[in-house]
């Protein structure tokens, strides 16, 4: 019912800027929490940032925290994450997610909608 598309992956030198979205085709988005995740070959899925439903509230990983911001326009539909100071470690499959409820977790199984995931790659 609710497909998300992740976008602005791409390379980058360590200590550079991201910007990435996901995009929701259905307008029900807007009462989800929200979360980024990412996956790296060989690694299990790891909880980067999440946003409640309105925005209000927002939560980090704390191997990205003071570096990445995570947001969200409702009215459009579109969740981002701003990536700062890039760190290798940081080169990861980025995945978007929603998980019907109001606030966000950091547990994967709890989100049920998930995008296409989109690669950084943050070189050393």
């Amino acid at each position: 019912q609710v497909q998300l598309v992740e976008s602005g992956g791409g390379l980058v030198q360590a200590g550079g800027s991201l910007r990435l979205s996901c995009a929701a085709s259905k307008r029900a988005f807007s009462s989800y929490a929200l979360a980024w995740f990412r996956q790296a070959p060989g690694k299990g899925r790891e909880f980067v940032a999440g946003i409640n439903w309105s925005g209000g509230s927002t939560y980090y990983a704390d191997s990205v925290k003071d570096r990445f911001t995570i947001s969200r326009d409702n009215a459009a539909n579109t969740m981002y994450l701003q990536m700062n100071s890039l760190k290798p470690e940081d080169t990861s499959v980025y995945y978007c997610a929603a998980s019907g409820a109001t606030e966000p977790a950091a547990d994967s199984y709890r989100y049920v909608y998930w995008g296409q995931g989109t690669q950084v790659t943050v070189s050393s």
